[in-house]
């Protein structure tokens, strides 16, 4: 089994530094061209399936790197982003900041420290939630020999790999958080997991 994980293009939110989580915020024109240029880059790739988070903009990440070839996709509610609850919406920016918890930027820079917002998930919930869905993954024997696409978010692509690399949640963001459009290789045999390439763009 071969699995593209891939981060969802660009959105307004990403651009104006808002909380997005699982907000249904679509791309925006330059998302769109990102994925556009990413399903260029691997138009030689015969994907078998495509398994999608169910927020529009990784769908259209998805759609857009497939193009017109016919491909089953599965939508899968485990791999969408971490839920920030009340704070979605709200911007992260250092000139707009408007969360109430002035600590929250511990999300990205303490993860150990980050305090769940009123009705969010914790880093460990979204490690948990993924890795669920990783384990059923790599054991359906009729995927074994499959190629499949992965379009989700920036925190749950890391979740994953979290899981796979059994990393502590203090180490939870690594080099930082994966570039719009970003594409993650893993290979996987036998029950085990090899990530043969991180993060690589095609634009």
């Amino acid at each position: 089994m071969i699995l593209y994980m891939i981060r969802h293009g660009e959105t307004d939110f990403n651009r104006q530094r808002r909380i997005q989580g699982q907000s249904d915020i679509p791309l925006n024109a330059w998302g769109r061209e990102l994925a556009r240029r990413t399903g260029k880059g691997l138009e030689d790739v015969r994907f078998d399936l495509v398994v999608t988070s169910p927020l529009i903009r990784a769908k259209e990440t998805a759609q857009l790197i497939v193009g017109e070839k016919s491909i089953p996709f599965i939508e899968e509610p485990r791999i969408q982003e971490i839920a920030f609850g009340e704070y979605e919406g709200l911007c992260c920016s250092k000139d707009g900041y408007n969360i109430p918890d002035k600590n929250f930027l511990a999300f990205f820079d303490d993860p150990s420290h980050y305090q769940t917002p009123p009705k969010g998930e914790s880093f460990q919930q979204i490690i948990d939630r993924t890795g669920c869905f990783m384990e059923e993954l790599i054991n359906r024997g009729e995927y074994a020999d499959k190629t499949i696409l992965i379009s989700t978010h920036g925190c749950a692509l890391k979740a994953i790999l979290a899981n796979i690399n059994h990393t502590p949640v203090e180490q939870f963001w690594g080099e930082g958080v994966h570039r719009n459009c970003a594409v993650t290789i893993l290979k996987v045999q036998d029950g085990k997991i090899e990530v043969e390439e991180e993060g690589k763009v095609f634009y």
